[in-house]
């Protein structure tokens, strides 16, 4: 069993410094509690609002951003997953890194980008699975728009992963709102894996955020969920807990 946190996060727009002290502040709590993994929104360190000066706050995974993440890890006992612009040569992706401060990073990079917004920032990389493990459980990520394809979710799965961390920036409205509340809790069901999905809220350039992270499990139930507000959620993540629900819903079987 494996205990983990998600910040739902208002982030301070382009000001990394302020983004990643409220994440440190965010991990002693979740180390408080108990939690060994703390799960952050879609570009929360460098804001997904704030169109072109993403571009200028871009940094490659080896880079200061990444760095300082590491080291908020290793002080205080709880992995990170973050969200930032990952420069690559001439490309800059929408990108999510795992890091726990001792080994090398783990870099997810956005493979389907969300509107016109997105895809004047960034390069989509093609679908990819990325995997590491954490506290004995194998975990993969994805970001926002990456899990409304259940394409992406069954190739982790298929993989091996027990559990997908999203990191996501979801508007507000009725089709967010829909997601958080219904989808996200199918792909958990349909693939018999936990869920955490870690929204942006308040406004951050012309976006307002949906809010409404959620936790959730193999047999489709809520762990854990959030309004508006900015809040932290946390849930003990059992698999021994499912052993019914995978036992009636042997989807990846029978395939």
């Amino acid at each position: 069993m494996i205990r983990i946190s998600v910040l739902q996060m208002h982030t301070a727009g382009a000001d990394t410094t302020a983004n990643l002290e409220r994440i440190e502040q965010a991990a002693l709590e979740a180390a408080q509690g108990g939690a060994t993994l703390l799960i952050t929104p879609e570009l929360g360190v460098t804001s997904y609002g704030g169109g072109r000066a993403v571009i200028d706050l871009a940094e490659p995974a080896d880079g200061p951003l990444v760095e300082r993440l590491g080291e908020i890890a290793r002080t205080t006992g709880v992995a990170i997953v973050a969200g930032f612009a990952e420069k690559a040569g001439d490309a800059v992706y929408n990108s999510a890194v795992y890091t726990d401060g001792a080994g090398t990073p783990s870099v997810y990079r956005k493979s389907h980008l969300y509107g016109d917004y997105e895809r004047g920032l960034f390069k989509p990389e093609k679908p990819s699975t990325c995997l590491f493990s954490h506290g004995g459980m194998t975990l993969g990520m994805l970001i926002c728009y990456d899990v409304e394809f259940p394409e992406n979710v069954r190739r982790l799965v298929q993989a091996g992963a027990e559990m997908i961390l999203v990191p996501t920036a979801t508007p507000m409205g009725s089709s967010g709102t829909f997601i958080a509340e219904k989808m996200i809790a199918v792909r958990g069901f349909e693939n018999q894996i936990f869920i955490a999905y870690a929204n942006n809220t308040g406004r951050d350039g012309d976006f307002v955020y949906a809010g409404q992270s959620v936790i959730t499990a193999p047999d489709g139930s809520v762990l854990a969920s959030a309004g508006l507000s900015e809040e932290m959620l946390t849930a003990d993540i059992d698999q021994t807990l499912y052993a019914r629900s995978r036992s009636e819903n042997t989807y990846l079987r029978d395939l």
